[in-house]
Order: C-alpha cells, then sequence, then structure tokens
C-alpha cells in the first residue's frame, strides 16, 4: 500500500481529500476480504494517539446482521428529543462521505474532513489502517470537539474484532442474526453470534432484538460470563399491525408483557419489518431510562415520528415517487430481503419493475429466490470492484425463472424502469446498499 501521507498536501478540497482516503485506505465495502482485519491493535494505537476522546461522552453501541441502522437512527431520534446533544456513527454512506458522522442529525462538516486528513496524516501514516478505522477514529475525536453527551454507535461487520468495539457503553444493542459475512464471522449462526456478542461489556446491560431458540444461548451464557442483565425484546413487546396514515406514517400500538404500553404511536419509517427494529428501540429506551437517561413518552413518540428529519436516515423502503410507486431498499442479504420481498408481495399494483443490482459473495441463488416471477426484470451493477456483474446476475436470476434485461449503469436501469412503467405500476430498487446509493 502506498504511504498514507505520500500524496497528502495543503489546501485540499473536500472531493480531494475523499479522493485520497478512498484510494489509499482499504475500503471494505468497495474490495470486501482485502480490507477486513482480523485484529483491533491498529484502532487502539488511533485511540492512543488520539487521547481516548470516547472516553468523554457516554456511548450506546449497536451490532447485528439487520436493522442495527434503523434502531441506531431511532435511538438518537429519541435521545435528540429528549434533549440531548446526540452523536451518530454509521456506515456505509449512501451520498456523501459525511453521512457517517453525525450530531444531532447535522453531517460533519466537509472542513473537519480535510482539517482531520491533513493535521493528522502524518502521524499515523505508519499505522496503515484501513478506510473503516480512519473513519472511526475521525468519528469519536469529532464527537469530542463537539463536546456531544451521548454517541449511538454502529458497529461495522461484526461485534468483537469490529473497531469500534473499544467504547464501554452505557447498554449494548445487538438486533438479529443472519447468515452474511460468513467468510470472517463464522460458518454458523452459532458462531456469527458469538462475534456480535463479543460487544457485550463487564456489567453493561444488553438487549437483544430478534430470539433465535437455537442461539439464545450465546446471548445468555456471554451476559452471564460479564455479569451483565440481559433483555430480550421480542418477548417482553409485542406489535400486532400497524396502519399507514394518509401523512405517510405508521401507527401502531406497543405491548409490553399482554398489557398495553403505548397507544397508537407513529414512526415516519415505512417498512414493515421496521416493526421489529421498533421493539428493540423501546426495550433499549426502557433500559437507559433505568441507567438515568431522561427520556419521557413525550419524547418517544415524537423522536419516532421524525427519524428521517431528525437524523437524515434514508433508503429504508423510501418512497421516490408516487406514480408509478416507487420505493428503494438497501436491504443486501438473505434475511434482510426475505422481509423487503414479503412488503412487495403485499403492495398492490398492475405491474412489478424491479431494478436489481447485487455485489460478489452474497448468496445470490437463494436471494434471488425470493423475488416473485412474474416482475419485469432490469440487471445491473453498482461502480464498485466487489459488484455482481450485471451479466452473471442475470444468469443467476434466469435459473431461477426471473426474466429480464441486462442495463447498466444503474442510473441507465432506473431510467428503462421508469420509461416502461404506467401510473399505477410499482418500481423497486435494490439487492444493494451502493445501488440505492446511485438512484439517491
Amino acid at each position: 500500500m502506498v504511504n498514507l501521507r505520500s500524496d497528502i498536501k495543503k489546501g485540499m478540497t473536500y472531493q480531494e481529500t475523499l479522493k485520497f482516503l478512498f484510494s489509499q485506505l482499504p475500503v471494505f465495502q468497495r474490495i470486501g476480504k482485502a480490507a477486513y482485519k482480523a485484529n483491533l491493535d491498529n484502532t487502539l494505537a488511533l485511540d492512543e494517539y488520539f487521547g481516548h476522546p470516547h472516553r468523554e461522552y457516554k456511548c450506546i453501541h449497536i451490532a447485528g446482521t439487520n436493522g442495527k441502522g434503523s434502531v441506531a437512527h431511532m435511538l438518537a431520534s429519541v435521545l435528540q428529543e429528549a434533549g440531548y446533544k446526540t452523536g451518530l456513527y454509521t456506515s456505509p454512506h449512501l451520498k456523501d462521505f459525511t453521512e457517517r458522522i453525525r450530531v444531532n442529525g447535522k453531517q460533519a462538516e466537509k472542513d473537519f474532513v480535510i482539517r482531520f486528513v491533513e493535521e493528522h496524516g502524518d502521524s499515523i501514516s505508519h499505522m496503515r489502517p484501513s478506510f473503516f478505522e480512519m473513519t472511526v477514529a475521525m468519528a469519536f475525536d469529532y464527537f469530542r470537539q463537539k463536546k456531544i453527551d451521548v454517541a449511538v454507535v454502529e458497529t461495522g461487520l461484526g461485534g468483537r474484532l469490529d473497531s469500534t468495539n473499544i467504547i464501554k457503553p452505557e447498554l449494548s444493542v445487538i438486533t438479529n442474526i443472519g447468515n452474511d459475512h460468513k467468510e470472517f464471522l463464522g460458518s454458523t449462526l452459532s458462531g456469527i453470534a458469538a462475534e456480535k456478542a463479543g460487544i457485550i461489556k463487564r456489567g453493561v446491560p444488553v438487549v437483544i432484538g430478534e430470539t433465535l431458540d437455537d442461539i439464545k444461548s450465546v446471548f445468555i451464557n456471554k451476559a452471564t460470563e460479564q455479569g451483565s442483565e440481559i433483555f430480550f425484546a421480542d418477548s417482553n413487546y409485542s406489535i400486532d399491525y400497524s396502519l399507514g396514515t394518509m401523512k405517510g406514517l405508521q401507527r401502531m400500538n406497543i405491548t409490553h408483557s399482554g398489557k398495553l404500553f403505548i397507544e397508537a404511536i407513529e414512526c415516519d419509517l415505512m417498512g414493515s419489518y421496521q416493526l421489529k427494529n421498533i421493539k428493540t428501540a423501546i426495550q433499549s429506551i426502557e433500559v437507559l431510562r433505568k441507567r438515568g437517561f431522561k427520556i419521557r413518552e413525550e419524547h418517544i413518540r415524537e423522536g419516532l415520528k421524525t427519524v428521517v428529519a431528525n437524523t437524515g436516515l434514508r433508503g429504508r423502503w423510501e418512497l421516490l415517487n408516487v406514480s408509478p410507486y416507487t420505493v428503494c431498499d438497501t436491504a443486501h442479504n438473505l434475511e434482510g430481503l426475505t422481509e423487503v420481498t414479503k412488503q412487495i408481495k403485499n403492495t398492490a399494483y398492475k405491474k412489478l419493475h424491479i431494478v436489481l443490482g447485487m455485489l460478489s459473495g452474497k448468496e445470490e441463488q437463494k436471494i434471488l429466490k425470493l423475488f416473485p416471477e412474474d416482475a419485469r426484470y432490469y440487471f445491473t451493477q453498482p461502480n464498485i470492484p466487489r459488484a455482481l456483474p450485471a451479466e452473471k446476475l442475470a444468469g443467476s436470476a434466469a435459473r431461477a425463472g426471473l426474466r429480464g434485461e441486462v442495463i447498466a449503469p444503474v442510473s441507465l436501469a432506473y431510467e428503462a424502469a421508469r420509461r416502461n412503467a404506467g401510473p399505477k405500476d410499482m418500481i423497486f430498487i435494490g439487492g444493494s446498499t451502493f445501488v440505492v446509493a446511485e438512484v439517491l
């Protein structure tokens, strides 16, 4: 790898700075396994260099195969409504790098990113950090500079060896466990669960979003070992169904242990799968209340109602157009797309058009079997090295009974779908976060 300092110069523009970061530092989302490091050596060295900034504010740590981003944004929104100056670290970004680092919903300033690289590039060049390691250090330092009260921190790939796992949080949250990134986290659900359980810290309570009987004991054993109280959100809270409102919200009743807990609460995230994430968020809020956070019901109501406005979350069953009904979603693995395809099949439309692209290394044959055969497909590929070639995707899709045309880049595939769709049709864009990013 090129020395990190070699191309740094004073007076770089923001785009030059980003180009430098992406070209000099390995980025997992773009190149895959080559960017993965199975230790925390660089992260600990960076943390030492910056003076352990995360020790100066409270943290909430969130891991999981799916839903961790949505839960992170929900919690950040509620905390903002409760008056806490809230940092939010998530990945990857959809449109701009600074989406990863926010305070009270506002993205980090581009000037900060430039200054960070100019000021610290020389000092940390010998560490040769990955893109994610550098970004975590950048976020934690930014949060300290902004004097936040609490940071909601989403893990990247796993848990135990994730670069974010140097924090001592107020609460650990594990949304769910699915078969993703098996090449790094383990070939079995129990192995993956053990890696995610690595974020459970001594004496820190942990919330588990979805309970799977086969791996429940993994979390219980780890929590017991660490002396941590454990809460299974879907065992304590339930939401039978939700209703869509005229204002584009989901309205629902939440019960706790069979008794009404919150009536007619609304959320501006419209994916039906968000009901699982809402239960996880509610359980997390209740634990935070016990930890001394001053969060009232009105904060919960307003926070869930304004997740998008408060935090800028995008790409979760996001409505792009009413006629034809056009939705995009960043779900990209078997478990996530199982939920999304259920919602597609429960949506009313005359004809269905699907703009679909995926990354290499996914279980594409299993995933493709989830999609309806009565749709017109536009097979495409995002503009990153890890993209599954559109022709190969089309070939796999044909074996699953799906027919369509190969069109790249993503923008042209979307244009073709819009051109062919009637006013009462539906267009869905997804299969990869990066497909959605190029449409947005």
